[in-house]
């Protein structure tokens, strides 16, 4: 895909993510296609644009954290994109609300969240730990453009990587000296996502590559391995992926997260028109 269609794909999902419009037809069954580099392409013009209309990166969502659905998307590894100072939303207390306007079929993901406090010194999972400066309970609602939630790693990628808003809840500082407990824990504790007081769902650390240090092991590997990709910066907020399945979500519903195993504070979500 040469940059003129690049450009032009970029206009055209960025105003389809704008107005709610839906994208009846995903960029990779249009002509010519839409590979996972493309893909990154287009999501690396949109960041261009809504920086040139005055908003600000604040870190990175990471996508797609399970092998199986590499399978299915033919990926080699998880996926990203850009979150935004208007997308990245930290609440007091546990609890925040979120309008749902403009979205088309969202979805919400309770998730692990960190801030980075450095850019980590390797890949290994203990010394990206020893990069975070706090970590959180968050919800991302993701939202799909395509009929039917259908598509492929690049479109993907040339739709937001589906990002809509993340919900930030209390964090919890990260210590060195306990980062090897931490990682323990990372891998072993539990979430019930709860809606209207009822439990939906279940999951933990194992549903994202088996601990989210290690999902994020995984991305900080990821990052320099693709082309053209910006480098890891201090003050980055990285999301890790679902922990449970992800339900769809309408106006006038409360979502709340608690942990077992895991010393972070619950979060409970209003969304609103």
């Amino acid at each position: 895909m040469d940059n003129s269609h690049i450009s032009a794909l970029a206009r055209d999902m960025l105003d389809a993510y704008t107005t709610g419009r839906p994208v009846p037809v995903p960029p990779s069954a249009r002509e010519g296609g839409c590979d996972l580099d493309a893909g990154y392409a287009v999501e690396a013009e949109i960041t261009r644009l809504r920086r040139a209309s005055g908003r600000t990166t604040v870190g990175r969502k990471i996508g797609l954290g399970n092998r199986a659905v590499w399978r299915a998307l033919n990926l080699k590894t998880l996926v990203w994109a850009n979150m935004y100072d208007d997308t990245v939303h930290h609440v007091k207390h546990g609890r925040g609300a979120l309008s749902l306007a403009r979205m088309r079929a969202p979805r919400i993901e309770p998730e692990i969240a960190v801030k980075l406090r450095a850019v980590p010194a390797s890949a290994d999972p203990a010394a990206v730990l020893d990069a975070v400066e706090w970590l959180a309970f968050a919800f991302e609602i993701v939202d799909c453009p395509y009929p039917d939630w259908k598509f492929q790693g690049g479109d993907f990628m040339a739709s937001l990587g589906l990002h809509a808003a993340l919900v930030v809840g209390e964090p919890r500082p990260v210590r060195r000296e306990k980062i090897p407990a931490l990682l323990d824990a990372l891998a072993a504790f539990t979430v019930r996502l709860s809606k209207n007081g009822a439990v939906a769902h279940e999951g933990g650390g194992k549903n994202v590559l088996e601990s989210p240090a290690l999902c994020l092991a995984e991305f900080v590997s990821a990052v320099p391995a693709q082309a053209g990709a910006e480098p890891l910066r201090p003050g980055e907020i990285i999301s890790t992926g679902s922990l449970t399945a992800a339900p769809p979500v309408t106006a006038g519903e409360r979502w709340s997260v608690e942990a077992e195993g895991l010393d972070v504070p619950p979060l409970a979500l209003d969304l609103h028109p």
